[in-house]
């Protein structure tokens, strides 16, 4: 039995007891992510090896049985086509099973357009459009899996969140959908663009006497070929 996970924290918290799963069974357990960082933070882990590459150009050995994505394919242009094209290089018997945000309209999501059009921030913060996908997720990761006749279950989910201190909704985004604006723009373009983003989601998410809460809403989708 041989296992790939794409992303480097597919093994964190509860999920390492997959991974202890796996080691009893004899897997071999692989890890990938585009992220240096993110790998070099993963390194360490026992019974897995990681590598950076990028889910674009993956394809499943032969021998990969089960392929586990989690919060990475949104980032990924045309990722239907990529997970059907996992899903048919699985061998009978194979599984995919992926989560990835349905949070697309949210106040979080769309709270840094406003700071992006700022005319101080100009075309240097403008969302790269493929990595937030508009459109029903749950139907499009659905369709993915299904385009193989894999037998597949599909599960959209709300968590609310009740998160501590200041500007906690900011601090969430910050090591996410914010990374690639960021990263795109100067310190203090940053600095700027930051304050703006922090008064915008703190008018969307207001903080009461326990926290802030925050609703966030994944989709979970699980394919297998018989």
């Amino acid at each position: 039995m041989r296992c790939f996970c794409r992303g480097a924290r597919w093994n964190d918290g509860d999920r390492g007891r997959d991974r202890k799963h796996c080691q009893r069974n004899m897997a071999i357990v692989e890890g990938f992510d585009s992220s240096p960082e993110m790998i070099a933070d993963a390194a360490g882990l026992p019974g897995v090896t990681f590598s950076v590459a990028d889910a674009a150009d993956w394809q499943p050995a032969a021998d990969v049985d089960v392929i586990v994505s989690n919060a990475a394919l949104q980032w990924v242009p045309n990722h239907q086509q990529l997970i059907a094209r996992w899903s048919s290089a699985l061998p009978s018997g194979g599984w995919v099973a992926l989560q990835v945000p349905g949070n697309f309209d949210s106040p979080s999501a769309r709270a840094d357009a406003p700071a992006c059009r700022r005319k101080t921030m100009g075309a240097k913060a403008t969302r790269r459009p493929a990595e937030y996908p508009r459109g029903k997720p749950a139907r499009v990761v659905r369709e993915g899996v299904a385009r193989r006749r894999a037998e597949r279950r599909c599960v959209e989910t709300t968590y609310v969140h009740v998160l501590p201190g200041d500007d906690p909704v900011l601090e969430w985004v910050r090591g996410t959908g914010l990374r690639p604006i960021l990263a795109a723009l100067s310190p203090p373009d940053a600095g700027e663009f930051v304050t703006q983003l922090a008064a915008e989601l703190r008018r969307a998410y207001p903080q009461g006497p326990h926290g802030t809460l925050f609703p966030f809403r994944r989709v979970f989708a699980v394919g297998h070929r018989p």
